[in-house]
Order: structure tokens, then sequence, then C-alpha cells
């Protein structure tokens, strides 16, 4: 069954800017590949992402559980009214934006085919302080998170060509109650909720990050999100 389309393919290499001398901490240095670029030709997906792509921090992005980061295009609007600025695709550093798929509907471990390629949900994205040194919002994160317009990330399960324009059909969906905005909702609104922590956790093809964070949630473990959020933007 179709239900979107690729309307954009990002893809781009890490580079560094900024000034490490600079006084004001948005302005100094910091590696970064989240100015991708888009192309119109067709590109390999493979287990680990986009050929010729790369991420940053490849301690916290990239690898077989975040392949590959889809946005939603309808968001872009939404982020100019919001935020007063010329938001739009590749905004976030998204490697696909696509239409007719968004956190309402992309549920956890749904298998779809883009193109030669057949994806599969793992997680929401969770947003760091890198879009808002790049927006020059610093707490450009949290608002990302209030507004649940977060992206989701797919691994991939068969490797193939994907491009703009691509077809987006859904092949499998094993959790339909788990939506990209029902993890959220866990995530960010109901920390304090140990039943919705352990069901989050259970679902068997979630990310294993995801999981790590349930069950530190249920063992009373505090997570300390400054880093993540702010990181040295602050």
């Amino acid at each position: 069954m179709e239900l979107g389309k690729v309307m954009h393919l990002f893809i781009g290499k890490a580079k560094t800017y900024g000034d490490d001398n600079a006084e004001r901490k948005m302005d100094r240095e910091w590696t970064t590949a989240i100015y991708r670029g888009k192309t119109n030709e067709a590109v390999y997906l493979t287990e680990k992402g986009f050929q010729n792509d790369e991420v940053g921090d490849k301690k916290n992005h990239g690898g077989p559980e975040k392949a590959v980061f889809c946005y939603t295009a309808g968001h872009y609007t939404d982020w100019r009214n919001a935020l007063g600025q010329d938001i739009g695709p590749g905004a976030f550093g998204e490697n696909l934006a696509v239409t007719g798929l968004d956190e309402t509907n992309v549920c956890i471990g749904d298998v779809y085919r883009i193109g030669e390629a057949e994806v599969q949900v793992s997680q929401p994205r969770r947003p760091c302080w890198r879009p808002a040194r790049r927006h020059r919002i610093v707490d450009l994160a949290l608002k990302i998170e209030e507004s649940g317009r977060t992206g989701w990330y797919f691994r991939v399960i068969k490797e193939g060509c994907v491009e703009n324009g691509d077809s987006i059909r859904l092949l499998e969906r094993p959790n339909p109650e788990w939506t990209i905005d029902a993890c959220n909702e866990v995530m960010y609104n109901q920390p304090e909720n140990p039943g919705l922590a352990e069901n989050l956790r259970d679902v068997a093809l979630l990310a294993e990050s995801w999981k790590k964070t349930m069950q530190k949630r249920l063992d009373g473990i505090p997570e300390n999100n400054g880093a993540r959020v702010f990181g040295p933007n602050k």
C-alpha cells in the first residue's frame, strides 16, 4: 500500500565550522553533517546509510539503527510559522523529506519499500544541540520535543537505490499502537508512568538506545539531558 513519496533526498559529508577562539559559544568550532545537500540522483542505500553520506558525531548518530533520518515535508511550514525563520527542506539534517507520512501514522517496526530498498522504523529522532546551533536558537531541541515534530529513523533491511519521487509503500505493520507520537508521549510527557515505560521498553523492534532509556527510567536512574539538548551551545 502506497502511503507517501520521497520529496527530497539529502546527502553530505561532515565538515567543521566556526572559530574555537570565538567569544560566543554558538560561534565556536563544531563538526557536523547537518548541512546535507539536495541531490536529484539515485543514491544507493546500504545498511549503514546512504553512500557518500556521513555523520559528524559517530557516537550518537548513524549506525544500523539510525541509518536514515526521515522527516515530514509538511512540518517546514509549521516551523516557519513558529520560529519566524526561513525553515525549509534539509533544515534538520534529514536524509529524506517525505509526503504522506508523519508522526501520527508511522509506527515502530513498520517496514516500507522505498525505491529498491526496504527499511524499518527503529525509533523517533531525539533532537540534540546541532539544529539549535545551525538555526541560532539555543533551546530548539526542547521546542522540537514539545512540538512532536521529531521525525524518525529507519534501519535498512534490504539495500538498494533510492531517489526523489520514489513511492513509499507499507509492507508490514507489527505495532500499530506504537506510533512515533505515542513513543514521544512516553519519552517526554509521561516520565513518571512506569507502566508506559515498561510497555515501550518491551517493543521488540524498538532501537536498543530507547530500550535502555526506558529501563533506566524503571530503575529510577535520572537522565541528564543537558549535554544532548544544549551541548556546547550553553
